[in-house]
């Protein structure tokens, strides 16, 4: 009888993340990029949720922080955002788990507009942008519509995994 060997799934997390970066920076049209789902909060709040004492508000930060690079955007601005969401994440975990899925996406809105509005806030206030479009918060929509898919998916891999 073959033992299997006892990993800590810390990869199979940090593959889940390159994932969400990869979607992040891929290509959209510029009719559609304000309809493009959150993903690297979105799959922050599930592991946030899913394993609290592994991934949390430090895990944001670096997260955060490789995003602003990707991105070419201000370092430490969606890392500022993130160990917010990481925190009230963290502060409602056991709640979360508890909730319904159409509860638990409602939230999910509630946190990625959070995510949406202090990084927009942000980029005005540093003069990135001068939009006055409220149109960026449809990204929060769709990453709510979307979260329910992307909570059984993710839920599959930490069990296939057995990431603890």
């Amino acid at each position: 009888m073959a033992t299997r060997k006892k990993t800590n799934g810390t990869w199979a997390i940090l593959f889940t993340f390159f994932l969400a970066y990869f979607l992040a920076v891929v290509p959209f049209p510029i009719w559609a990029m304000d309809y493009r789902p959150e993903w690297v909060p979105m799959v922050l709040i599930y592991w946030v949720m899913a394993l609290p004492y592994r991934v949390g508000v430090g895990w944001a930060w670096l997260i955060g922080i490789i995003l602003d690079i990707l991105e070419g955007s201000i370092l430490g601005l969606n890392a500022m955002s993130l160990v917010i969401i990481a925190y009230i994440t963290l502060s409602l975990h056991l709640r979360l788990r508890m909730f319904a899925m159409y509860q638990q996406a409602g939230l999910v809105l509630v946190l990625v507009g959070l995510n949406l509005l202090l990084s927009h806030w942000l980029k005005v206030v540093t003069g990135q942008i001068t939009s006055a479009n409220n149109m960026f918060l449809m990204a929060a929509l769709v990453s709510a519509i979307i979260w329910p898919s992307l909570f059984q998916i993710l839920r599959h891999i930490r069990r296939s995994f057995e990431v603890r």
